[in-house]
């Protein structure tokens, strides 16, 4: 018995080794990880054009990786010392829980559901679900006018839906893969518009210069949060004051004008932090 007994506590202390010695160590707070490391991984999306979007040269832009940028250089990381990953609705939890990403900046929003697995900071932007249409298109002033229109959405979502609900029975729902997937039929001629939160289809009208166009209708509330391991206490305050400053300083507005500004979107003011 005792034998085997200290067997398991040599095993025990060279697996303790062994961790120790890859050079992978965890961290109670994204605080010390930043100040001890000096590098973050951060998730965000890759295929949202103005909000998280991977270049052809494999780096990514919009106003999500530059909140990111901006947070983690407060937290004591430069911008080079950033990886990004690639995220997407399904994983962000995931993602944070088994400490693949430090934080997920991704149109993440926030509610009790979620919360009861990761903790956020913010909310650093404030969305509501909108209609992308062509720009010529004088018909579609809300969702009200969506009756005998077809409308799209991304597969396993549930704008559309809420727009057949609540405002318009008679529309004619259509599901693609992928945003871009909807916008190049609005494009085409094929369906009249596509519904999720505004500020993710002013990355689209502003990708497509003066092609496509956002109503202006907002139906909805989102609250784009940063989110973080659960219980990091000390990083989502760290992060909020991060998130206060970049409001206080112009930066904010400053990275929204320059990822979704050439699509007309009118920058709103920053949005009140939710401290818990």
């Amino acid at each position: 018995m005792f034998g085997r007994s200290r067997y398991a506590v040599f095993a025990l202390v060279a697996l303790t080794v062994t961790a120790c010695g890859s050079g992978e160590e965890t961290y109670a707070s994204i605080v010390d990880k930043a100040k001890n490391d000096k590098k973050l991984v951060i998730g965000v999306k890759a295929d949202q054009p103005g909000l998280g979007l991977r270049t052809p040269d494999g780096s990514f832009s919009g106003f999500d990786v530059e909140v990111a940028r901006y947070v983690a250089k407060q937290l004591g990381v430069e911008a080079k010392d950033i990886t990004f990953k690639e995220t997407v609705s399904a994983n962000r939890e995931a993602f944070l829980q088994q400490g693949q990403v430090d934080m997920v900046v991704a149109t993440y929003s926030i509610n009790d559901a979620r919360k009861e697995k990761v903790s956020f900071a913010g909310p650093y932007f404030v969305a509501g679900q909108d209609l992308l249409v062509r720009a010529d298109d004088t018909s579609l002033t809300g969702p009200e006018a969506l009756n005998g229109k077809k409308l799209c959405s991304v597969a396993g979502s549930t704008p559309a839906q809420k727009v057949k609900e609540s405002y318009a029975k008679q529309v004619q729902l259509q599901e693609e893969r992928t945003y871009s997937a909807c916008v190049d039929r609005i494009l085409g001629g094929q369906l009249d518009a596509l519904t999720t939160d505004n500020v993710i289809l002013a990355g689209y009208a502003a990708q497509h210069g003066g092609k496509l166009k956002v109503v202006g209708k907002t139906f909805s509330t989102e609250k784009y949060g940063i989110g973080l391991k659960k219980d990091d206490k000390q990083g989502r305050d760290a992060v909020n004051d991060a998130l206060e400053k970049m409001f206080a300083d112009g930066s904010w507005k400053k990275a929204l004008e320059g990822s979704v500004g050439a699509a007309g979107f009118a920058v709103p003011q920053a949005p009140q932090l939710e401290r818990y």
